[in-house]
């Protein structure tokens, strides 16, 4: 992700040496646009194969992280996860050994902290981020999801392990008051439709919130398209499971033009139906989940609309320039929210 905290040699060698781990260069990681992360290339690793990422979390309070950590390891027997390492301590005869349990009141084996921001240190996955999605994949990633969905259910109560959900609606009041009136419009009828749905009737718990291809690894060689790795678990809240399914099926789903060609969203239902069967293996979706998915698809358009606005309100206002800060267009979440809008109102003139 962008690199927003700049760190010294001296420094990250100290904070590796914290967990355990012998430091020789760091190398930033420019995609995503939240948290500021490095790979971590070992003194035993050769260039080209960094063995760690290093994440310092600019928004997230350490408690958060620490949550997190937590739920890495709940997941990591199931599904291909990078649970954050523990912090080591001396022992009297100057050996290390991984700490079992808090290093002081309150503090977690897992977090590490600068300036009151977390971090943590996670072994590297295999595979790549993928450039485009099959129905094959949307249907791996669903069975992922739901798998994903039922582990977490054994953290009780779900409200100690998510953090809270962010105040989109504060963000929606700030940013319509400058939009054009259609787009105002649009994300004002979407947000009322969702408003509208039973959501008390619709299943919640844990969920991970930002199912993005590229928060997603695989291998795709030589014909292979296995899923290797899932990461940024630092959005996991309570949320209803059809919100996080239509987050995911939106990226799965959407093939995203370049500059070259216009930016065009392009919105593939075959993948949708790929990923919902894939998810139905694992977990059946209820009668009142599966009516409510079309407006979840641009109620999850919306929010990502918001998110992607929201960065470029906080980057103005902080000041934050460089090439090493990643801005994604909010323009192609505004686009994907009224086709999905579209749609809902395709199905109303149906009935």
């Amino acid at each position: 992700m962008s690199v927003y905290t700049h760190l010294s040699d001296d420094q990250f060698k100290d904070f590796c040496q914290m967990f355990g781990v012998s430091f020789a260069k760091a190398i930033p990681i420019t995609q995503g646009i939240k948290n500021s992360n490095w790979f971590i290339q070992t003194t035993e690793d050769t260039a080209d194969s960094p063995s760690y990422v290093f994440t310092l979390f600019e928004e997230r309070p350490p408690e958060d992280i620490a949550k997190m950590a937590t739920i890495l390891n709940r997941l990591k027997d199931t599904l291909p996860v990078a649970a954050p390492l523990a912090k080591v301590a001396s022992n009297t005869d100057g050996s290390s050994t991984a700490e079992g349990s808090s290093t002081a009141e309150g503090s977690s084996p897992y977090v590490a902290h600068f300036e009151g921001k977390a971090i943590t240190l996670v072994p590297c996955l295999s595979g790549g981020h993928p450039k485009q999605t099959t129905p094959d994949m949307c249907y791996s990633m669903g069975q992922a999801l739901a798998t994903l969905h039922n582990v977490l259910q054994s953290l009780t109560p779900a409200e100690e392990y998510g953090v809270p959900l962010y105040p989109w609606d504060q963000v929606r009041d700030r940013e319509t008051q400058f939009m054009p009136a259609d787009e105002a419009k649009l994300m004002s009828d979407i947000w009322q439709a969702y408003e509208e749905l039973p959501l008390e009737s619709l299943p919640k718990g844990l969920c991970h919130l930002d199912m993005f291809a590229d928060n997603t690894l695989w291998d795709l060689e030589d014909g292979n398209e296995k899923l290797t790795g899932l990461l940024d678990f630092t959005e996991v809240s309570v949320e209803h499971y059809v919100m996080d399914i239509a987050i995911t099926i939106n990226d799965f789903s959407t093939t995203w033009g370049d500059a070259n060609d216009g930016e065009s969203v392009n919105f593939n239902t075959e993948k949708k139906q790929a990923f919902i069967e894939g998810y139905q293996s694992k977990r059946p979706l209820s009668a009142a989940e599966k009516q409510a998915l079309p407006v979840m698809l641009a109620m999850a358009a919306v929010t990502f609309w918001l998110l992607r606005l929201n960065v470029i309100y906080y980057n103005r206002e902080q000041g934050r320039t460089g090439d090493s800060i990643m801005v994604k267009n909010p323009d192609l979440m505004k686009r994907l929210a009224a086709y999905h809008w579209n749609q809902v109102g395709i199905k109303i003139g149906e009935v």
